[in-house]
């Protein structure tokens, strides 16, 4: 069992940044495929990036290219989303996401992760 806990949200004005984190529980982080997801009211949760088991690759929303990265610290069992020049368009709560898997392969789908956090609330406003 693999339990994920995000924090690192808040009110942002736009132009701003933020740093997500999402700290694991479990020994075996290091072989979970990560990914960071988001839902704003009254939409579906989506994809928003995503980073093989051994960081070696990674996965944007085409929404948030250059202007997001995801990173992770297997040491200390942490992946961590940093948010930069943010825009209205990205409230929204923010939830981090496991998936065990070795391959080098980032899902983005929402029924391709097995655990899930809390969720953290970011909010930028217009």
């Amino acid at each position: 069992q693999v339990q994920l806990v995000e924090s690192g949200g808040g009110l942002v004005q736009a132009g701003g940044s933020l740093r997500l984190s999402c700290a694991a529980s479990g020994r075996t982080f290091s072989t979970f495929v990560m990914g960071w997801f988001r839902q704003a009211p009254g939409k579906e949760r989506e994809f928003v990036a995503g980073i093989t088991w051994s960081g070696g690759s990674t996965s944007y929303a085409d929404s948030v290219k250059g202007r997001f990265t995801i990173s992770r610290d297997n040491a200390k069992n942490t992946v961590v989303l940093q948010m930069n020049s943010l825009k209205p368009e990205d409230t929204g709560v923010y939830f981090c996401a496991g998936r065990p898997s070795r391959s080098g392969v980032v899902v983005t789908t929402t029924k391709g992760y097995a655990y899930w956090g809390q969720g953290t609330q970011v909010t930028v406003p217009s």
